[in-house]
C-alpha cells in the first residue's frame, strides 16, 4: 500500500516497529491498513501484515473533547471483560506514546461476524431471526449489567455515586465545547433533566453506547452476538442509562439514522419497544418506572455527540461519508425529545 493509499490516522512505518515489538505474531513485516466504515467517533482500522489481521482503534483526527475518546479506558474495560459472559474481542496492546502514531491507540482481535447497519442488512433477516436477534441484544445487555465489576478488576473504573447528576452536568459542559450555534432546546432539556433526577438502582458496568450496530452477530446465526464493540464511553453507573439509549436508537427514526441508517421495525419481526422493556425488566429484575427520564437523557447526550461530529465535519476532520446532515439531526433530536417530555408521566420532564 502506497502512502497515498493509506487512510489518514495511521503511520504504518512507525506502527510496523511497534507491532513487531508489542503484538504477538506480528513479526517485522510491512503493514497495510483499511478504514473500517461505520464509526463516527473513534477511528477503527483493519491492519494486516499479509499473514495475520488485527483491528486498531484511535481517537478522531480533530476536536477531541476532554475525557472523551479515552483509549486506555476502552482497552481496560475490554481486558476486564475478557473472562466474563460478555462477548468482547481479545485485546493485545495499548500505546499512549504519541510518537508512535500521533495519538493513543490499542490493538485488538479482528472478530469474524457481521454488523447490521443498512436497510438491506435488516431486510435479510426473516421474522424469526429478527426476533431472536432483538432478544439476544437484551440478553447480552443484561449480561453486561450482571458483571461483578470488583471481581474483574474494574472497581475503580468509575464513580457511580451521583452518576445521573454528573452525566447531565458533564454533557452540558460538552455542549458548550462542541456547539456550533445556540440551540435553546438543548438548554431546556438540561433544565428538565436536572429537575427530574430519579434514584438510581445499584450500579453496574455501563457500556454507554449500546445499540444494534455496536454489536457483531455470528455470520451463521443472527441470534448470537459474538462481540460487543465501541466501549469508549463505558464507566460504572446507572444501568438504566444503557436501556434508555438502546430504546432511543431502537424506537426513533432520527436516532436510527445516526446509528444504523435503517429502521428497526417490529412489523419485520423485531421486538416492539414494550417487549424490549418487559424483557429487560424480567431478565434483570430492575424497575423501569422512570424510563422517560433515561430516554430523555439519552436524546440529550446523543444530540451533543452529534453536534461534536458536526463540529468536526465543519473543520474538515471527519473520515468517510454521511456527515453532511448531522447539524440538522441535532435539532431534530432535541426538539423531538422535548415533545416526548410533554407527554411524560414525570411532571418535572413536562416542564
Amino acid at each position: 500500500m502506497s502512502d497515498s493509499d493509506t487512510p489518514a490516522g495511521v503511520d504504518l512505518g512507525r506502527l510496523q516497529h511497534y507491532f513487531a515489538a508489542h503484538v504477538e505474531g506480528a513479526a517485522d513485516l510491512p503493514l497495510t491498513a483499511t478504514l473500517i466504515s461505520g464509526g463516527r467517533s473513534n477511528l477503527t482500522y483493519a491492519i494486516t501484515n499479509g499473514v495475520r489481521e488485527w483491528v486498531l482503534r484511535r481517537p478522531p483526527l480533530g476536536h477531541v473533547l476532554p475525557t472523551a475518546h479515552d483509549m486506555k479506558r476502552e482497552f481496560r474495560v475490554l481486558s476486564g471483560l475478557a473472562d466474563t459472559d460478555v462477548p468482547v474481542p481479545q485485546v493485545f496492546a495499548f500505546c499512549d506514546d504519541a510518537s508512535v502514531n500521533d495519538a493513543p491507540f490499542y490493538v485488538m482481535e479482528k472478530v469474524d461476524g457481521r454488523i447490521l447497519r443498512t436497510t438491506e442488512d435488516l431486510a435479510a433477516l426473516d421474522r424469526d431471526d429478527a426476533r431472536r436477534c432483538s432478544e439476544e441484544l437484551i440478553n447480552v445487555l443484561v449480561k453486561v449489567h450482571a458483571v461483578d465489576y470488583d471481581t474483574v478488576g474494574l472497581g475503580d473504573f468509575g464513580h457511580p455515586d451521583g452518576y445521573l447528576e454528573r452525566q447531565v452536568r458533564r454533557w452540558g459542559e460538552q455542549w458548550e465545547r462542541s456547539k456550533t450555534r445556540p440551540l435553546p432546546a438543548i438548554e431546556e432539556l438540561a433544565r428538565r433533566l436536572r429537575a427530574a433526577l430519579p434514584q438510581s438502582p445499584a450500579p453496574t458496568i455501563v457500556h454507554g453506547d449500546y445499540r444494534l450496530d455496536n454489536t457483531m452477530l455470528a455470520i451463521d446465526d443472527p441470534g448470537r452476538v459474538v462481540a460487543v464493540l465501541d466501549w469508549e464511553m463505558a464507566t460504572l453507573g446507572d444501568p438504566l442509562a444503557d436501556l434508555g439509549l438502546f430504546l432511543l436508537y431502537y424506537g426513533r427514526s432520527d436516532a436510527q439514522v445516526v446509528a444504523t441508517g435503517a429502521t428497526i421495525d417490529p412489523d419485520a419481526g423485531f421486538l416492539s419497544r414494550d417487549e424490549v422493556i418487559d424483557l429487560y425488566s424480567t431478565m434483570s429484575g430492575r424497575s423501569v418506572d422512570q424510563l422517560d427520564f433515561y430516554e430523555t437523557l439519552a436524546a440529550y447526550k446523543l444530540a451533543i455527540i452529534v453536534e461534536g461530529i458536526h463540529a468536526r465535519f465543519l473543520m474538515g476532520k471527519t473520515l468517510g461519508d454521511g456527515f453532511g446532515g448531522m447539524g440538522v439531526l441535532v435539532e431534530s433530536l432535541a426538539e423531538s425529545a422535548l415533545e416526548a417530555c410533554s407527554r411524560s408521566a414525570i411532571s418535572a420532564l413536562r416542564g
